[in-house]
Protein backbone atom coordinates (compact mmCIF):
# COMPACT_ATOMS: atom_id res chain seq x y z
CA UNK A 1 0.00 0.00 0.00
CA UNK A 2 1.06 3.17 -1.18
CA UNK A 3 2.16 5.70 1.37
CA UNK A 4 -0.08 8.63 0.93
CA UNK A 5 0.18 12.38 2.00
CA UNK A 6 -2.84 11.37 4.87
CA UNK A 7 -0.18 9.00 6.24
CA UNK A 8 2.40 11.13 6.42
CA UNK A 9 0.19 14.01 8.18
CA UNK A 10 -1.12 11.57 10.91
CA UNK A 11 2.36 10.32 11.89
CA UNK A 12 4.26 13.94 11.51
CA UNK A 13 1.51 16.21 12.88
CA UNK A 14 4.02 18.53 14.27
CA UNK A 15 7.73 19.66 14.23
CA UNK A 16 7.80 17.77 17.71
CA UNK A 17 6.25 14.34 16.44
CA UNK A 18 9.14 15.06 13.89
CA UNK A 19 12.01 15.59 16.47
CA UNK A 20 10.72 11.97 18.46
CA UNK A 21 11.28 10.37 14.77
CA UNK A 22 15.20 11.51 14.63
CA UNK A 23 15.68 11.55 18.21
CA UNK A 24 14.69 7.10 17.68
CA UNK A 25 16.15 6.70 14.98
CA UNK A 26 19.61 8.28 16.33
CA UNK A 27 19.48 6.98 19.52
CA UNK A 28 17.04 3.99 18.85
CA UNK A 29 13.94 2.59 21.32
CA UNK A 30 15.93 2.25 24.23
CA UNK A 31 17.90 4.82 24.65
CA UNK A 32 21.31 5.17 26.79
CA UNK A 33 22.40 8.14 28.66
CA UNK A 34 25.67 9.36 26.94
CA UNK A 35 26.07 11.59 30.68
CA UNK A 36 25.54 8.84 33.35
CA UNK A 37 25.57 5.51 30.52
CA UNK A 38 22.12 4.49 32.28
CA UNK A 39 19.16 3.11 30.00
CA UNK A 40 17.01 5.63 30.48
CA UNK A 41 14.37 7.90 29.30
CA UNK A 42 14.51 11.44 27.81
CA UNK A 43 12.21 14.04 28.08
CA UNK A 44 11.45 16.55 25.29
CA UNK A 45 13.48 20.23 26.13
CA UNK A 46 10.60 23.07 25.46
CA UNK A 47 12.80 25.60 23.44
CA UNK A 48 15.15 23.74 22.42
CA UNK A 49 15.41 20.31 19.88
CA UNK A 50 16.67 18.30 22.97
CA UNK A 51 16.25 16.20 25.20
CA UNK A 52 16.88 15.81 29.00
CA UNK A 53 17.98 12.40 30.77
CA UNK A 54 15.19 11.58 33.07
CA UNK A 55 18.29 10.35 35.65
CA UNK A 56 21.03 12.69 35.41
CA UNK A 57 19.63 15.83 33.58
CA UNK A 58 22.48 15.36 30.44
CA UNK A 59 21.60 17.51 27.20
CA UNK A 60 21.32 15.25 24.25
CA UNK A 61 20.46 17.37 20.72
CA UNK A 62 19.52 14.91 17.74
CA UNK A 63 19.80 17.13 15.08
CA UNK A 64 23.44 17.48 15.47
CA UNK A 65 25.54 16.13 12.34
CA UNK A 66 22.34 16.40 10.29
CA UNK A 67 21.22 19.13 7.46
CA UNK A 68 18.53 19.95 10.48
CA UNK A 69 21.36 21.18 12.79
CA UNK A 70 21.72 24.76 12.02
CA UNK A 71 18.17 25.23 10.05
CA UNK A 72 15.50 27.39 11.43
CA UNK A 73 13.03 25.35 8.96
CA UNK A 74 9.83 23.98 10.21
CA UNK A 75 11.46 20.15 10.73
CA UNK A 76 8.07 19.15 9.51
CA UNK A 77 8.70 21.29 6.33
CA UNK A 78 12.31 18.98 5.94
CA UNK A 79 10.13 15.55 6.35
CA UNK A 80 7.65 16.96 3.87
CA UNK A 81 9.99 17.47 1.22
CA UNK A 82 11.90 14.14 2.07
CA UNK A 83 8.65 12.54 1.58
CA UNK A 84 8.45 14.72 -1.89
CA UNK A 85 11.45 13.14 -2.73
CA UNK A 86 10.92 9.43 -2.28
CA UNK A 87 7.14 9.82 -3.46
CA UNK A 88 8.04 11.56 -6.89
CA UNK A 89 9.27 9.58 -10.09
CA UNK A 90 11.25 12.42 -11.85
CA UNK A 91 12.42 14.05 -9.03
CA UNK A 92 11.73 17.25 -7.32
CA UNK A 93 12.85 21.13 -7.91
CA UNK A 94 13.81 23.72 -6.22
CA UNK A 95 10.82 26.32 -7.60
CA UNK A 96 8.13 23.22 -6.90
CA UNK A 97 9.69 22.87 -3.21
CA UNK A 98 9.57 26.56 -2.97
CA UNK A 99 5.51 26.27 -3.74
CA UNK A 100 4.79 23.45 -1.81
CA UNK A 101 6.70 24.33 1.65
CA UNK A 102 6.01 28.17 1.09
CA UNK A 103 9.21 29.21 1.80
CA UNK A 104 11.80 31.16 -0.01
CA UNK A 105 13.76 30.30 -3.19
CA UNK A 106 16.60 30.29 -0.99
CA UNK A 107 15.43 28.24 1.85
CA UNK A 108 14.43 25.95 -1.07
CA UNK A 109 17.12 24.97 -2.51
CA UNK A 110 19.48 24.50 0.49
CA UNK A 111 16.94 22.12 1.47
CA UNK A 112 17.02 20.21 -2.12
CA UNK A 113 20.75 20.65 -2.42
CA UNK A 114 20.81 18.75 1.65
CA UNK A 115 18.70 16.12 0.64
CA UNK A 116 20.29 15.57 -3.07
CA UNK A 117 23.59 15.30 -1.06
CA UNK A 118 21.88 12.34 1.45
CA UNK A 119 20.52 10.16 -1.48
CA UNK A 120 24.11 10.82 -2.79
CA UNK A 121 25.24 9.21 0.22
CA UNK A 122 22.83 6.68 0.36
CA UNK A 123 23.94 5.25 -3.09
CA UNK A 124 27.67 3.87 -1.65
CA UNK A 125 27.27 0.60 -1.44
CA UNK A 126 30.32 -0.17 0.55
CA UNK A 127 30.00 -1.55 4.21
CA UNK A 128 28.39 0.14 7.26
CA UNK A 129 31.10 0.17 9.90
CA UNK A 130 31.76 1.19 13.51
CA UNK A 131 28.15 1.21 15.64
CA UNK A 132 25.37 0.09 13.90
CA UNK A 133 22.02 0.22 15.11
CA UNK A 134 19.27 -1.45 13.27
CA UNK A 135 15.50 -1.41 13.26
CA UNK A 136 12.10 -1.88 11.39
CA UNK A 137 9.05 0.35 11.10
CA UNK A 138 5.68 0.17 9.59
CA UNK A 139 4.08 2.83 7.88
CA UNK A 140 0.81 3.11 6.11
CA UNK A 141 -2.64 1.17 5.82
CA UNK A 142 -5.41 1.01 8.05
CA UNK A 143 -5.34 -0.48 12.01
CA UNK A 144 -6.72 -3.54 12.21
CA UNK A 145 -10.00 -3.75 13.91
CA UNK A 146 -8.89 -7.43 15.34
CA UNK A 147 -7.63 -6.80 18.89
CA UNK A 148 -4.06 -7.28 19.45
CA UNK A 149 -2.53 -6.92 15.83
CA UNK A 150 -0.77 -4.20 15.88
CA UNK A 151 2.90 -3.29 15.79
CA UNK A 152 5.01 -6.25 13.76
CA UNK A 153 1.16 -8.17 13.69
CA UNK A 154 -0.96 -5.51 12.00
CA UNK A 155 -2.06 -5.77 8.46
CA UNK A 156 -1.76 -3.66 5.45
CA UNK A 157 1.60 -1.54 6.47
CA UNK A 158 4.57 -1.44 4.85
CA UNK A 159 7.64 -2.76 6.47
CA UNK A 160 10.59 -0.41 6.09
CA UNK A 161 13.97 -1.73 7.98
CA UNK A 162 17.18 0.46 8.25
CA UNK A 163 20.61 0.79 9.36
CA UNK A 164 22.16 4.07 10.85
CA UNK A 165 25.65 4.36 11.16
CA UNK A 166 26.11 6.57 14.44
CA UNK A 167 27.83 9.88 12.88
CA UNK A 168 27.27 8.17 9.76
CA UNK A 169 25.11 7.16 6.74
CA UNK A 170 21.56 5.47 6.92
CA UNK A 171 20.35 2.76 4.77
CA UNK A 172 16.97 2.01 4.62
CA UNK A 173 14.38 0.19 2.37
CA UNK A 174 11.16 -1.61 2.45
CA UNK A 175 11.07 -5.14 2.76
CA UNK A 176 8.76 -7.86 2.31
CA UNK A 177 8.69 -8.93 5.98
CA UNK A 178 10.56 -9.03 9.02
CA UNK A 179 11.95 -12.61 9.42
CA UNK A 180 15.36 -13.80 10.02
CA UNK A 181 15.63 -15.12 6.46
CA UNK A 182 14.84 -10.99 5.22
CA UNK A 183 16.73 -9.29 7.71
CA UNK A 184 19.90 -11.30 8.23
CA UNK A 185 21.32 -11.26 4.71
CA UNK A 186 20.65 -7.70 4.71
CA UNK A 187 22.69 -7.12 7.82
CA UNK A 188 25.47 -9.83 6.61
CA UNK A 189 25.30 -8.15 3.27
CA UNK A 190 25.87 -4.46 4.44
CA UNK A 191 27.67 -3.71 7.85
CA UNK A 192 31.65 -4.75 8.38
CA UNK A 193 32.26 -7.74 9.88
CA UNK A 194 33.34 -6.88 14.02
CA UNK A 195 31.22 -3.60 13.75
CA UNK A 196 29.14 -2.91 16.93
CA UNK A 197 25.14 -3.63 16.25
CA UNK A 198 22.72 -2.50 18.41
CA UNK A 199 19.24 -4.07 18.01
CA UNK A 200 15.91 -4.65 19.92
CA UNK A 201 15.05 -8.71 21.16
CA UNK A 202 12.97 -9.19 18.16
CA UNK A 203 13.86 -12.70 17.61
CA UNK A 204 15.06 -12.55 13.83
CA UNK A 205 18.09 -10.30 14.97
CA UNK A 206 19.19 -13.31 16.93
CA UNK A 207 21.46 -16.68 16.04
CA UNK A 208 21.01 -20.09 17.10
CA UNK A 209 22.68 -19.78 20.64
CA UNK A 210 19.91 -16.90 21.45
CA UNK A 211 22.40 -14.47 21.62
CA UNK A 212 21.60 -10.86 20.51
CA UNK A 213 23.38 -8.43 17.97
CA UNK A 214 23.43 -5.56 20.85
CA UNK A 215 26.49 -7.68 22.85
CA UNK A 216 29.45 -5.72 22.46
CA UNK A 217 30.98 -8.54 20.16
CA UNK A 218 28.82 -8.91 16.84
CA UNK A 219 31.15 -11.14 15.19
CA UNK A 220 30.21 -13.66 17.27
CA UNK A 221 26.52 -13.21 17.28
CA UNK A 222 25.92 -12.68 13.19
CA UNK A 223 28.30 -13.38 10.65
CA UNK A 224 28.91 -9.88 9.54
Amino acid sequence: MRYSFQDFIKEYPTDEACLDKIMEMKYGPSPMCPGCGAETKFHRMTKRRGYSCQLCGHHVYPCVGTPFEKSRTSLQKWFFAMFLFTASKNGVSAKELERQLKVTYKTAWRIASELRKLMANADDHGPLSGHIEIDETYIGGKKPKIKGFTGRGAKGKTIVFGMLERDGSVRAGPVPNASRKILAPIIMKNVQRGSVVSSDEWGAYTTADGKYSSLPNPAKTMPV
